[in-house]
């Protein structure tokens, strides 16, 4: 049976063949942190949507491609001497031995909320000494915005700027959704957007407060949307018509009819 460190190591081989400038892949020799940073946000999509379907096996081929982009990344620092795949573990190990007190060293944590507290303590230190002057200079700008909404409320609450309780998130909802009434009024295009996005935020602070993770509630209605539209063109094959044939109150009836049938 093959070592890990083995079969890292022909990994690590296969990427200097691929990016070898005498005779390495043209595509690969080409790429830059930048240039190939798509993909590595696409291999971890494409991660998550293995875990989603449990498909074991496609969730270990993509584990595999997102992992070659963690070696590809080290491998580009390591040409230019900015650091290697080794730094990249060691600092790793080191950033979980020391968000875990509780585990390697004194502190005590006897529920996942106290392990959080302590998670969230040291970040915190860490903040200080990188002279971070804000709580939020560590959320990423590249976030998903849903997830990057959930975040940002996320650590405002940890000084109790929050609501309490998921009616008073409500409350702020009806009030952003009749702002929102008042601006399409104006017809002001600017103050539209910025009422339908403050609709979304507070949309993700209800998420936050109810436990629920907003990109995953989207997903469940856009997965619901997809299989109703599906059903509604299978109703208008089998009656020989087409969706683009029917009027509108013909297509609500469709939607109707096709809505029950997959619930």
């Amino acid at each position: 049976m093959k070592k890990l460190s083995d079969s890292l190591n022909n990994l690590l081989e296969t990427f200097q063949r691929l990016r070898d400038p005498n005779d390495g892949c043209p595509w690969d020799r080409e790429q830059d942190f930048k240039s190939i940073a798509d993909c590595t946000l696409e291999e971890a999509y494409e991660v998550v949507d293995a875990i989603d379907r449990e498909n074991y096996e496609d969730l270990k081929s993509e584990l595999g491609d997102l992992l070659f982009q963690i070696v590809f990344h080290a491998g580009m620092a390591e040409e230019s001497g900015k650091f290697n795949l080794q730094d990249v573990i060691e600092e790793i190990n080191s950033k979980l031995t020391r968000r875990h007190p509780h585990i390697f060293e004194d502190k005590v944590a006897k529920t996942p909320e106290e392990s959080l507290m302590l998670w969230e303590q040291v970040k915190a230190e860490e903040r200080t000494k990188k002279n971070m002057t804000s709580l939020l200079d560590d959320v990423p700008r590249n976030l998903p915005s849903l997830a990057r909404a959930k975040k940002l409320q996320k650590r405002a609450g940890t000084v109790g700027f929050d609501w309490k309780d998921e009616n008073k998130v409500i409350a702020k909802i009806d009030e952003e959704i009749a702002e929102l009434k008042a601006e399409l009024v104006s017809k002001d295009e600017n103050k539209i957007q910025e009422e339908i996005g403050d609709i979304f935020f507070t949309l993700v602070n209800l998420c936050r407060h109810l436990g629920y993770e907003p990109e995953d509630i989207v997903k469940k209605s856009n997965n619901k949307f997809e299989s109703r539209f599906r059903a509604m063109e299978q109703i208008a094959k089998e009656k020989n018509d087409t969706l683009n044939s029917l009027n509108l109150e013909e297509l609500e009836n469709l939607w109707i009819r096709a809505k029950n049938e997959t619930n």
